[in-house]
């Protein structure tokens, strides 16, 4: 889910028709209003689900790629459950996790937040999330507090420098015309 910014259906949805574990490796998702998108995954991600895809075509039929305990299909319940779990464990060796709650969604927002953070435009990362709007890819700005650093500064270089003063005759800037320089 975080190497492609899936909804959590989208994954659940998976068939291992939809999967190409060659090089380029990539998934095709079927998202809201069944619109198709392509997204291309880590080598390391194909490597994981190559056993799962023969197991979804043995029987002759094109079963869903990830199933549960009991070889149904996995719901969103238990993507929901094995998150916690994991959590869990994880929060046991790094205990910045410990009492942190996670959603499948959060994998969503994350994956935006690292595609912004590493400079790809917001029309691909509206595309690669399947989003109908760029508007909403915007809403991942104001989500990440250093983003907003970064865009302050390479708009406005000297706008995170604290204010200059002219001469020793200057009484020193105040905030409110600092902020009209901007």
């Amino acid at each position: 889910m975080f190497n492609t910014g899936a909804r959590v259906q989208e994954i659940l949805d998976l068939r291992a028709s939809d999967v190409r574990l060659d090089t380029p490796a990539q998934v095709r998702l079927t998202g809201k209003g069944n619109k198709v998108r392509i997204c291309p995954i880590w080598s390391s991600t194909a490597k994981l689900l190559r056993p799962l895809c023969p197991l979804s075509i043995q029987d002759g039929t094109a079963r869903r790629l990830f199933a549960n305990h009991r070889g149904e299909p996995l719901t969103r319940f238990g993507v929901r459950y094995l998150l916690r779990r994991y959590m869990e464990l994880a929060s046991r060796k790094h205990t910045t996790l410990h009492g942190r709650s996670i959603h499948p969604h959060s994998l969503r927002h994350t994956t935006a937040i690292h595609l912004l953070k590493a400079g790809v435009d917001f029309a691909s990362i509206s595309q690669w999330l399947g989003y109908a709007s760029l508007n909403t890819t915007m809403v991942y700005t104001r989500a990440d507090l250093d983003l907003k650093r970064q865009v302050l500064l390479q708009v406005f270089p000297d706008a995170l420098a604290a204010p200059k003063v002219g001469n020793a005759t200057t009484a020193r800037i105040g905030l409110f015309d600092w902020l009209r320089r901007l």
